[in-house]
């Protein structure tokens, strides 16, 4: 690649970042100022601790955003790939070095996971309704109609969501800087009438309005920190654009625009208190409000598109780390890959935002739900990368506790700040979030119960071969795949086959698949093989939590290690295990209850691994744990 189409294809992916990765944090303007002097934090609307309270949001961009995410936390990538189930698999795998704190780690970043879906539960429809609330600004008749407006965007956004984001997405940049841009020129317009705003560009004023604040600091920063929601998602997107345009968008426009925007609505208030109702919109002139307000709604929706999108990118993983039953993953890209509809999580989640704009319902109500998940979610970030900095990177413990250090008591206030407000609706994520881990821990648990079950119950494989070499059984002239999760024991579909139909195929696969905590695994490190005795092969393919499951693909790669496989003559057997709780050891019962249902709704073998239909038998046998 040249110089020069190096330089168009980053100048390009600047622009996919702009969109999908600042959408959320590009649409805070809509509320936060709102919020910070709202009646709920009880501060005082005057000058200094208007240019405070300004200065606070400057220098927490600055600090939380630019360089703990920007510059720290996007140098911690696994294989280029970004977000907290990428962390928390490159920290297990530097500091796990006993399985319980291996474990630790694990279920900590899995903790934080699940809050990332409270988080993308309040996304879509705070940022929604906060710009649908723009038509009351512009007459007070639109009142009752906001909610039922925000809730048909939201219905419109999430039905669309199976067509795929590709050709939406190339709208997605250019709408964005266009947005970032109206945000610069609203904000020049208030700061040129007001320029003592730019005071805040001094980060003493944000220590003194903090100091000023006494035993209400918590309540003012609970506020403030809604400035800094969707920073997130600069780490989670790392794998789709690359290090580098990341930091170009924030860097060349996000942060200026911001700064420039949040300074503008402290100078908008510094000359006319009223304004406080809604800065945001206050900052156009009347003419130009049912403009903004259309603008303002398409970057929501755009916002909400970005974590609506990390969701089923998020869900796919874990169910590949084995962390949630399988789901039906629809493509919706012929070359991205990563371009992928979850119709279960879509609608389970479209059903989450509308109970929570009905039980809220408004922006500001919303907005004490907000910041709780997404502040431990940041805690537990910093947390795992201290743990990447210093067993991974093998940092000396001074520069690895300075590195993080200071983040850790900054998101630790942040999320003190929050939890303040958990009776306020600061519950509803963290439930949510909470409900979410409990169904992960208990499909790993139930899972590791399954397989150790299967182990105890079923005769080893081998010795069960080395039997049937002496035996007269009837063969087939055809391939028969067996998929298993234990290698070690008989397939119940290969004892099932003998047993009812008493043949046995000329050719044998003992085919596991093995999810490994990389994003990636290259083609040559794809299969592995192994003779075990004639007639019977063991293979292993290897998949990281980024690649797409197909096992027909997979097996064509075993013919470079001595085992070609015809497919057209290739049977695929499955057992599909009923699970059966039992009183005594394992879960508590009515968790493996829960577990048993789990298991009988999973999706299908069949589909995720993508077997021909034509070509699969699949076999159901009953496993107590």
């Amino acid at each position: 690649m040249g110089m020069k189409d190096e330089r168009e294809s980053l100048a390009a992916l600047t622009l996919g970042a702009m969109g999908v990765v600042y959408g959320d944090i590009g649409t805070s303007p809509l509320y936060t100022m709102k919020e910070v002097f709202g009646p709920a934090t009880g501060i005082p609307l005057d000058a200094s601790h208007l240019i405070g309270a300004v200065s606070v949001i400057f220098w927490g961009l600055m600090m939380v955003v630019t360089v703990k995410y920007v510059l720290l936390i996007l140098r911690a990538d696994n294989r280029g790939e970004g977000g907290i189930m990428a962390l928390t698999a490159l920290a297990a795998n530097a500091a796990g070095k006993t399985p319980q704190r291996r474990l630790a780690l694990l279920m900590t970043g899995v903790f934080g996971a699940a809050l990332f879906y409270g988080d993308t539960v309040i996304t879509p429809a705070i940022s929604v309704l906060s710009a649908a609330e723009g038509l009351e600004v512009a007459t007070p008749a639109f009142k009752p109609y906001v909610v039922p407006i925000c809730m048909a965007v939201l219905i419109g956004l999430f039905s669309m969501q199976r067509f795929g984001t590709a050709t939406v997405g190339r709208l997605f940049g250019p709408v964005i800087v266009l947005w970032f841009g109206v945000l610069t020129v609203t904000g020049i317009r208030e700061i040129v009438q007001q320029p003592a705003i730019l005071a805040a560009l001094n980060p003493l004023n944000a220590l003194a309005f903090l100091r000023a604040q006494g035993s209400h600091v918590f309540l003012a920063v609970g506020a403030i920190v809604l400035a800094f929601t969707g920073a997130e998602a600069l780490y989670a997107d790392m794998g789709h654009f690359g290090k580098r345009p990341i930091q170009w968008a924030w860097g060349g426009l996000v942060l200026p625009a911001l700064a420039i925007n949040y300074m503008g609505q402290g100078a908008l208030l510094l000359r006319d208190p009223t304004a406080l109702a809604n800065p945001f919109y206050r900052l156009f002139p009347s003419f130009w409000l049912m403009p903004a307000v259309v603008l303002a709604t398409i970057a929501t929706v755009i916002a909400s598109q970005a974590v609506i999108s990390g969701a089923y990118s998020m869900t796919k993983q874990a169910v590949q780390l084995g962390l949630l039953p399988r789901l039906q993953v629809n493509y919706t890209s012929a070359s991205k890959a990563g371009q992928i509809y979850m119709p279960e999580v879509n609608w389970a989640l479209l059903l989450a935002v509308l109970m929570a704009v009905l039980g809220f319902g408004s922006s500001s109500a919303m907005a004490a739900a907000y910041g709780i998940a997404v502040t431990v979610t940041m805690l537990i970030t910093t947390l795992l990368t201290y743990f990447v900095v210093r067993d991974g990177w093998r940092y000396p413990l001074p520069l690895a506790l300075a590195a993080t250090g200071v983040f850790l008591a900054l998101d630790t206030l942040l999320v003190l700040s929050c939890s303040i407000k958990f009776f306020q609706g600061g519950w509803f994520p963290l439930l949510l979030g909470m409900a979410i881990f409990f169904v992960m821990a208990t499909w790993r648990r139930g899972r590791e119960l399954l397989i150790e079950s299967i182990r105890h119950d079923d005769p080893e494989l081998l010795p069960f071969i080395q039997g049937l070499l002496n035996d007269s059984v009837h063969r087939v002239p055809r391939t028969a795949v067996y998929a298993v999760a234990n290698p070690g024991t008989v397939p119940q579909a290969l004892m099932h086959n003998l047993k009812h139909n008493q043949v046995l195929h000329e050719r044998n696969v003992i085919l596991t698949v093995l999810f490994h905590d990389v994003p990636w695994i290259a083609f040559e490190e794809r299969v592995q093989v192994e003779l075990l005795a004639p007639g019977f092969w063991k293979v292993q393919v290897n998949y990281g939590f980024k690649n797409t499951p197909d096992i027909p693909k997979a097996l064509d790669l075993c013919t470079a290690q001595g085992l070609p496989i015809n497919l057209f003559e290739t049977s695929y057997f499955l057992s599909r295990e009923i699970v059966v709780p039992t009183k005594g050891a394992g879960m508590s019962q009515w968790r493996e209850t829960f577990f048993a249902l789990m298991s009988r709704n999973s999706g299908s073998v069949a589909g995720f691994f993508r077997l021909p239909n034509n070509c699969v038998i699949e076999l159901g046998t009953r496993v107590q744990i």
